[in-house]
């Protein structure tokens, strides 16, 4: 069975991601170990604390390099709130003014704070999304209008609207997941988002699986052609 890496990067309780990707059928640890990290079938970083304080860390630490290396091998990935925001160029989370807080870079665009809208931020409730093409693979069998559970006070522009997989309307329109080839987001918390939350759990977990799959079946060609 593929073994799903959760990144620890000492910013929270990773416990309830580790258990919804469990409940999913995944074979699920956490470690901040970026040797973990590449040795792993698939990546989730979760959603806890600030851009620039993550960034830190994970750049410190090795995790930054770990997970770059491991998408750039085709391994999926799925990041989580925060998780989804450091998969973009760059953020403002934590920057000195008019300045950025560098990111994974393994998606274009950035992370911004909330435009004033109107409306109460940080962003914290459940809230509908709209499903576009691109959200087929990540949200297969939950339909546009289902609900998930947001807290957060920024959120992602991306450079091409073309990897957003869902949208929600906050009194603005923004990206609510991200998906380009075996790279997956959400701004929302799927282990907090009860059924819908848990089907995309599945989805993430079940994309793991046949990616795995693909890669053992080329692996067994390779060795009847040797």
């Amino acid at each position: 069975m593929a073994r799903i890496v959760v990144v620890d990067y000492h910013k929270g309780n990773l416990m309830s991601v580790e258990r919804g990707l469990s409940a999913a059928g995944a074979d699920v640890f956490v470690s901040d170990d970026p040797a973990a990290i590449r040795a792993a079938d698939a990546v989730v970083l979760p959603g806890v604390g600030s851009f620039a304080d993550a960034m830190a860390y994970m750049r410190e630490s090795g995790q930054a390099d770990a997970v770059v290396e491991s998408v750039r091998a085709g391994r999926p990935f799925l990041g989580i709130c925060l998780g989804m925001q450091l998969l973009f160029d760059r953020g403002e989370e934590g920057a000195s003014c008019g300045e950025w807080i560098e990111g994974l870079g393994l998606l274009h665009g950035s992370c911004v704070r909330f435009p004033a809208c109107g409306l109460k931020v940080p962003h914290v409730g459940w809230d509908d999304v709209s499903i576009t093409a691109q959200g087929k693979r990540l949200l297969s069998d939950v339909s546009s209008g289902s609900h998930f559970y947001f807290t957060h006070s920024y959120i992602v522009e991306p450079d091409s609207d073309d990897v957003v997989a869902c949208w929600t309307d906050y009194g603005v329109r923004f990206a609510a997941a991200v998906a380009s080839g075996m790279v997956f987001g959400c701004q929302f918390h799927p282990e907090k988002s009860s059924g819908k939350g848990r089907e995309v759990l599945r989805n993430f977990v079940r994309i793991v699986q046949e990616c795995e799959q693909a890669s053992h079946s080329e692996d067994r060609k390779g060795e009847g052609l040797s």
